[in-house]
């Protein structure tokens, strides 16, 4: 993940849950579903569901929600295709596509030059960007370049690890998820937290948890994109076909505003 796959309005801890690996391997893109009607085309969707509000899991409900949950559901009904969801932790995302456990990614995934070696990205469906959650009484640290000398919590396996092991100085601590990362601020273990813009500004304002805030710099700017298996140029077609029709119908600006509020 680059600059955003991972927080709750009354369970930000439950976002932490363990991650299962679920649904059964195919080698096309469109297969038929052993469990529903005969010829049935079945999009087969890993996405790591622990990124709020791209996608999560709320306490008491059984279906995955978010952003990229709406979108995959609405690409695939355009596509007349049945969407199943298997959540799978960030890190083997692209080998279960790779394994054809899944024949397509949706899980706030940059766009980058080492995903693009391994899979075959769509056109871009939500641009993002890093930025940092500090505490709010803290006032030594209010651009990125302050962070030397500091601990910083960034979700392993992401873009955020990456560009954080960058900047000089910086003692950087790896956790599970998003939620993991801004316990480890509010308790004290670390000075700061970054992670993709949306969700640091979800997890304020919807979550409504307070003694943090959001600082403006960004890191890095990003582009997210749906991944398939890297020769499968057919499906990525379909998909961006798909989106192309979303955004024109008006129903992806409809999508966004449930979770983001209208685009500016």
């Amino acid at each position: 993940m680059f600059q955003m796959k991972k927080l709750l309005i009354a369970g930000a801890l439950a976002l932490a849950s363990v991650v299962a690996v679920a649904g059964c391997g195919g080698n096309q893109a469109a297969t038929s579903s052993g469990s529903g009607a005969s010829g049935e085309k079945v999009l087969k969707v890993g996405s790591s569901i622990d990124f709020a509000p791209f996608e999560f899991q709320d306490e008491g409900q059984a279906e995955y929600q978010g952003f990229d949950m709406d979108l995959i559901r609405a690409i695939g009904k355009e596509m007349g295709y049945k969407v199943e969801v298997s959540n799978i932790g960030f890190d083997g995302l692209i080998p279960a596509l790779e394994a054809k456990t899944v024949n397509v990614l949706i899980s706030g995934m940059t766009i980058n030059d080492e995903r693009k070696q391994k899979v075959t990205f769509s056109a871009p469906y939500y641009e993002s960007g890093l930025t940092m959650v500090v505490r709010e009484d803290e006032q030594n640290i209010k651009k990125f370049e302050d962070l030397k000398g500091k601990k910083v919590a960034v979700q392993m396996g992401t873009t955020s690890a990456k560009e954080v092991k960058k900047l000089e100085g910086v003692e950087v601590k790896e956790l599970n998820t998003p939620a993991d990362c801004f316990m480890e601020l509010k308790s004290g273990g670390v000075d700061a937290v970054v992670n993709d813009r949306p969700v640091n500004d979800y997890f304020i304002q919807k979550s409504g948890q307070t003694g943090v805030k959001a600082l403006p710099e960004r890191l890095t700017s990003e582009d997210y994109g749906i991944a398939v298996a890297k020769d499968d140029k057919e499906l990525a077609e379909k998909i961006d076909a798909a989106l192309k029709k979303l955004k024109d119908s008006g129903e992806y600006d409809k999508i966004y505003a449930k979770w983001f509020g209208d685009k500016k």
